[in-house]
């Protein structure tokens, strides 16, 4: 879902795009259904990358692995992002408002179609949602049963990014990251659903570019 975001960012930047467990390349991999290992896992993983400048970004159960990544950094002694960027998410110590993992395999199907996020061809396909299927629970999972434990807040900027229409986080629950941050918090809300950053792609990357300094890249190259 981030390759189109490419084209959109300076040579200056090096784009790198977390291929998670169970999905992708990694399809054939038992997916995290916890927080706290996925975090411990990416940490490790980038622990030896963080000697430089750098963002995070993160959608959805992505904010939260972000948000606890950075923690676990700082809990090793490691370079903090210098902006911590959130997205259609509610705030961390926020329970999960509408959790559905816990479903039914049809019910949660039901649920899952009515967010948007998959085209209607691959959620008729019987074959290929066996195939994600296992990833995509283990994500509600995640985000739904995330314990959160209350640390001192992050010594860098939240901007946190929401949509009107997004039936899973309010804009309260949006403006809530401002408690997790002594460094500054911005927050942005655009039209659309929970999956409102594949409309508003563009606009969503010049904002970051914005905040981290760098001028927008023209897409009529």
């Amino acid at each position: 879902m981030y390759h189109p975001w490419l084209p959109l960012l300076p040579a200056s930047i090096e784009f790198c795009a977390i291929n998670l467990p169970g999905r992708g390349t990694r399809i054939g991999e038992a997916p995290h259904s916890d927080c706290e290992s996925l975090a411990k896992a990416i940490t490790t993983e980038l622990r030896s990358y963080v000697d430089k400048p750098f963002v995070f970004f993160g959608h959805s159960m992505g904010a939260i692995v972000c948000y606890e990544v950075a923690r676990h950094l700082r809990a090793a002694g490691s370079r903090l992002p210098d902006h911590l960027f959130v997205s259609g998410c509610h705030a961390p110590h926020i329970p999960d408002p509408h959790p559905i993992h816990h479903l039914p395999k049809d019910e949660f199907l039901v649920e899952l179609a009515a967010l948007g996020g998959l085209p209607q061809e691959v959620l008729n396909s019987k074959e290929l949602m066996d195939l994600i299927l296992p990833g995509i629970l283990a994500d509600f999972t995640l985000v739904e049963s995330y314990p959160y434990s209350d640390q001192p807040s992050l010594d860098c900027p939240i901007y946190a990014f929401g949509a009107s229409e997004d039936d899973l986080v309010t804009k309260e629950q949006l403006e809530a990251w401002n408690l997790h941050t002594t460094a500054g918090f911005k927050s942005k809300v655009f039209p659309g659903n929970h999956f409102f950053i594949h409309d508003t792609r563009e606009t969503l990357v010049n904002l970051i570019l914005q905040e981290v300094e760098l001028a927008p890249v023209s897409t009529s190259r």
